[in-house]
């Protein structure tokens, strides 16, 4: 009991309180087969030095991005990040300050919130933006909620092949809502239009004629940006009401699917409703420039049932290496960043292109892209990493999606193209 304060006494009253009768009925909702039988195949106990070594071991049989060729997007993307960055997001005035909560001693941290604000503002087109969510797929969902409060409506249209991410984590936040998930063209119940660009199969998608289906039903357009990357090429969605999406491309890496950084930006009109927390730049006693939380509407701050979401955190680290990022680049820097993705995925296309037995399905794209293989997408992908190549997502039966980013080189794409040839033959 030396590091567990609860009693058998404290557990039983917890029990209680919420309930239950007994510890295993808080995973009665768990499916069975998620349990494990008996122990987990571990050793019973190891010194310290011997676990590192066991879990070194363990890590050492993944295969990360720098590793070889590498071709693996669908919602993750791997980019360069300047060192400056990570000095940057550990300077005192930043790591520190954690929580934004007392303007007095975190204005490191706000200024930072602000500008990360301003950057997603002016990305995305839109009038004002929040201090950022979880990720994209947790942003996409407050944006389908947000929706529905402004609307008093509670049907949700996918537009087109939106993040499968994406559509779970929305049908898990509106299951128990009582509202629709529904793919194809709004009508009168409809609360929103969501429609990704460039779409999970990389295609951009232009959004003049979901704007006026939207208009003639009284819906509100969403607009997902997956690789905020493109932003740096493709026009801004400012046709949209609501725009979010995934920013982990600039400034962080991929982690093995986390932590990510999700963004939020809307027409200023819906300000009052959009969730999470905003940064604003006001004046102190003095006259000096200074930054405060402008406005909080998540539950811990106000009464739950006045809230408009209960997300607990900005993300702020995360943040911080977007803004570091953003700041170095520039706008130059951001749009030569897009173009070099553009560049080198349509390098990848033209050489796969020309091996035997893959055909390009994609007609446009920013960095990602659609092969059909004469073989099972799976076994390919399968068959290559053996060879030390990550050869992209495999999709259902024969087809295969690429990504290239400024990562890639000329001598990836050729042992792509070599293993293919070789193993499609």
């Amino acid at each position: 009991m030396r590091y567990l304060p609860q009693t058998k006494q404290s557990r039983a009253e917890m029990l209680q309180a919420v309930g239950a009768s007994n510890v295993d009925d808080l995973f009665k909702d768990v499916p069975k087969d998620a349990f494990i039988d008996g122990l987990a195949n571990l050793p019973l106990k190891q010194g310290e030095l011997e676990v590192e070594r066991a879990l070194g071991a363990y890590a050492n049989q993944n295969m990360a991005a720098p590793e070889g060729p590498f071709f693996l997007g669908a919602g993750t993307y791997y980019h360069h990040i300047p060192a400056s960055v990570d000095t940057i997001i550990q300077r005192s005035e930043y790591l520190t300050a954690y929580t934004p909560y007392q303007p007095e001693i975190a204005q490191g941290t706000l200024q930072m919130i602000f500008e990360f604000q301003t950057f997603i503002a002016q990305l995305t087109g839109q009038e004002v933006a929040n201090a950022s969510l979880y990720d994209g797929a947790t942003a996409t969902a407050e944006a389908a909620l947000m929706a529905m409060r402004v609307t008093k409506r509670n049907k949700v249209v996918i537009g087109n092949a939106l993040h499968p991410h994406y559509r779970g984590t929305l049908k898990s936040y509106m299951g128990n809502l009582g509202s629709a998930l529904e793919d194809g063209k709004p009508d009168g119940n409809t609360a929103c239009v969501i429609v990704q660009s460039p779409d999970f199969y990389g295609k951009p998608e232009k959004y003049e004629e979901w704007r006026r289906l939207c208009n003639e039903s009284g819906a509100l357009l969403v607009v997902v940006v997956n690789e905020i990357v493109s932003l740096g090429l493709l026009p801004a969605p400012v046709d949209a009401d609501i725009v979010c999406g995934e920013a982990q491309s600039i400034g962080l890496p991929m982690s093995f699917g986390g932590p990510h950084l999700g963004f939020f930006a809307c027409q200023e009109k819906y300000l009052r409703q959009m969730p999470g927390r905003l940064c604003g730049m006001t004046e102190d006693v003095d006259g000096k420039r200074g930054f405060v939380l402008t406005l909080s509407t998540r539950e811990q701050h106000i009464r739950r049932e006045k809230a408009t979401s209960n997300i607990c955190t900005n993300q702020g680290l995360c943040a911080l290496a977007f803004t570091a990022h953003m700041s170095l680049l520039g706008e130059d820097g951001f749009k030569r960043l897009a173009k070099l993705n553009h560049e080198m995925a349509c390098k990848l296309a033209d050489s796969v292109s020309k091996v035997k037995n893959v055909k390009i399905l994609s007609e446009t794209f920013f960095n990602e892209f659609v092969v059909e293989l004469s073989k099972s997408s799976a076994e390919v992908v399968e068959s290559l990493i053996t060879r030390g190549i990550i050869a992209g997502y495999a999709l259902d039966d024969n087809q295969l999606l690429l990504s290239a980013t400024e990562m890639t080189t000329d001598v990836d794409i050729e042992l792509l193209c070599d293993a293919l040839s070789e193993v499609l033959a």
